[in-house]
């Protein structure tokens, strides 16, 4: 068994304790620093990462390999890769890039294929002078998504 799969079962194990964490990345260099990005339904706490460093770190041994590890949650302003993370934010505003525009608007939905945005739009009256506002949606495939980032407001 290679270093990275004996890691990716520990993590794999960690995870299985604790089912509304899970993973966004995973990366080992060639100098074996082990780097671990987690996400949760309910945000990631420092107890979840804490407890799934333990899970790798206490089940490998130093004098086998050394490594260093480092284990985090996923950051406020990183793009979103997995469904389950569009899920986590219906409700939320994202700035949505395609390859055709950029869409900042509220996520109001997201299922295995695609995402709905909403948003209001000022646009020209169709009889009369002037503009009025009025309500967009769109549904998106996720391939035709670049890149996905939820606003934060303050």
């Amino acid at each position: 068994m290679t270093f990275r799969e004996k890691v990716s079962q520990l993590l794999e194990a960690g995870l299985q304790e604790k089912p509304a964490i899970f993973l966004i990345d995973l990366t080992i260099t060639d100098t074996f620093k082990i780097i671990v990005t987690l996400d949760g339904d309910n945000g990631v706490q420092l107890q979840d990462c804490i407890d799934i460093s333990r899970a790798i770190e206490h089940n490998l041994d130093r004098e086998e390999q050394d490594f260093s590890l480092e284990v985090a949650s996923v950051g406020v302003g990183s793009p979103l890769k997995l469904v389950r993370q569009y899920i986590k934010n219906i409700g939320r505003t994202l700035i949505v890039k395609l390859t055709t525009q950029t869409i900042e608007a509220q996520l109001v939905a997201a299922n295995d294929n695609f995402i709905t945005l909403a948003w209001e739009a000022r646009e020209p009256k169709k009889i009369g002078k002037g503009k009025e506002t009025v309500q967009k949606t769109m549904e998106i495939p996720y391939s035709e998504i670049k890149e996905a980032i939820v606003t934060v407001t303050f």
